[in-house]
């Protein structure tokens, strides 16, 4: 391919390395020191929790379960959590693991990110790398570094693939494979044999035979791991895909009543509150461009990045927690507007006033994205702070204040069911699908409590207003952060 010539990884110097890595620690480490000055140390979301407990239970039982002995397809990452359990096979500090790998997720994002600019721009030769630097300190992959989630990797493989496929040497079958096994990580990875294949199809002048066999490749590799993964979900649950992937569906079927282009726009502005504001107008340059030229290529990049957009305001339009689904998705438009400014200054002559203004716009970039780096350290901090008051320390209370044979009813439950030690039925239903049908029907929740028998109920009381009727409260959580945030404190209620 053209956008390959020219380029060898040896040349990359050894001083762009030491960058890349001492930004994937600064970055995420600044993040960790916002939030023990705020509060503690600790995870900005409840679902990292859900990990860790089928991290701990697979080291230590050797089972598939969130609660002991009750085999469970809750986890949407296996294989996150399977590398959350080396922690506690090895006995290390599951906070030290788990922020290792994110960081190291960054680091295989920013590294894979420099490489496709480079691989695309192989006339670059400046050493230090500024694309990579932007990738490590964008505020959105920085708190997926550190959400204790599977999001960052999952970027990091996304970033892989695309720079897998500007290689001039292509070797569709690790491609095929790498898609597999991104499945594993988020059933989301399955959207990217889409841009695969058109490349496969598209971006070749070979025969049409030479064409079928790069696609058949693609294909072994990748069923060489999803069918296991289809395999190990069916024989836990019974389904081909884990009960995240109906149980989100069904709780914010709601949001699907918007109509379908707010939706889109919803999602579609997340990447640019920060530094992606200032690249958006290059990302749009850099598609007109490849247009323009029939870089198939770069419009896989963009069909890929719009596709994976619409699939989640069709089915899942939420943007809370910043919009953590698309955070995988994140970093091409990035790479696409680093791509399309550099594009745009090569084939331009050189003038003083295109200097000019390509130097303010890097320092409005570095502006912009240090301005935006705080913005989000300090929304991490006020996260972090709300899941440990309101999430960790009622699972604490109902651990110390409960008998060991209680059962519990909570809609959050990771923190519950790795700090509680108690029998949990999940009104979100990851662990307990059978509530899925019925999960926003509160009248049919109550019976479906009574009949299970629960000991206590855990909520925010906005979620489940008519529901908490029947119940009355013995613990209130005393959190300031989620009040100080538009929310609420949590609450635990008995049966009256």
């Amino acid at each position: 391919m053209e956008s390959s010539r020219g380029f060898e990884l040896k040349t990359i110097q050894k001083k762009t390395w030491i960058a890349l890595a001492l930004a994937c620690i600064v970055f995420p480490a600044g993040f960790l020191i916002a939030s023990a000055l705020v509060y503690k140390i600790g995870f900005p979301l409840d679902d990292a929790w859900i990990h860790q407990t089928f991290a701990r239970n697979l080291a230590l039982y050797g089972e598939w379960a969130f609660v002991h002995g009750q085999s469970s397809a809750g986890s949407t990452s296996p294989l996150w959590s399977v590398l959350l359990s080396i922690a506690y096979y090895l006995h290390i500090n599951p906070y030290v693991w788990t922020f290792a790998l994110g960081w190291l997720s960054l680091f295989g994002t920013a590294v894979a990110g420099e490489m496709l600019f480079r691989v695309h721009h192989p006339e670059a030769k400046f050493w230090f790398p500024w694309v990579g630097v932007m990738l490590a300190a964008e505020w959105h992959l920085v708190w997926s570094a550190d959400s204790g989630m599977e999001t960052g990797l999952m970027a990091a493989v996304v970033v892989l693939t695309f720079m897998l496929l500007s290689l001039g040497n292509i070797h569709w079958f690790i491609i095929g494979c790498v898609l597999g096994v991104s499945v594993w990580l988020r059933p989301d990875g399955l959207t990217l044999l889409g841009p695969v294949l058109l490349v496969a199809v598209f971006c070749w002048n070979g025969r049409l035979k030479t064409k079928a066999y790069s696609v058949i490749k693609v294909i072994i590799g990748f069923l060489l791991f999803f069918l296991p993964y289809l395999y190990f979900n069916y024989r836990i649950s019974g389904n081909w895909w884990p009960n995240t992937f109906y149980a989100k569906q069904a709780e914010y079927q709601i949001l699907t009543t918007q109509p379908f282009i707010t939706r889109i726009a919803n999602l579609a502005v997340l990447p640019f509150v920060g530094v992606g504001l200032l690249l958006l107008p290059a990302a749009g340059f850099m598609v007109f461009y490849a247009l323009k030229t029939k870089n198939w290529l770069v419009i896989a990049f963009f069909l890929w990045w719009a596709g994976y957009t619409v699939i989640y305001a069709w089915r899942l339009p939420v943007t809370y927690q910043h919009g953590r689904y698309l955070m995988p998705a994140m970093p091409i438009i990035f790479l696409m507007g680093a791509l399309g400014y550099f594009q745009l200054f090569k084939t331009r002559q050189k003038t003083k006033l295109l200097n000019y203004f390509f130097t303010i716009w890097l320092a409005s970039c570095i502006g912009v994205g240090g301005g935006f780096y705080v913005i989000g350290a300090v929304q991490y901090a006020q996260d972090v702070a709300i899941i440990e008051t309101e999430m960790v320390k009622t699972a604490l209370w109902v651990r110390d204040n409960t008998s060991p044979d209680a059962l519990i009813a909570v809609h959050d439950i990771g923190a519950m069911g790795y700090f509680s030690d108690r029998k949990i039925l999940d009104l979100a239903g990851l662990v307990s699908p059978e509530v899925i049908p019925f999960i926003r029907d509160e009248a049919k929740m109550q019976d479906y409590l009574e009949s299970q028998k629960a000991d206590y109920l855990v909520v925010f009381p906005s979620w489940y207003p008519t529901l908490i009727q029947n119940w009355k409260p013995v613990y209130v959580s005393t959190g300031k952060f989620s009040p100080a945030q538009g929310g609420e404190n949590m609450v635990i209620y008995v049966p009256k």
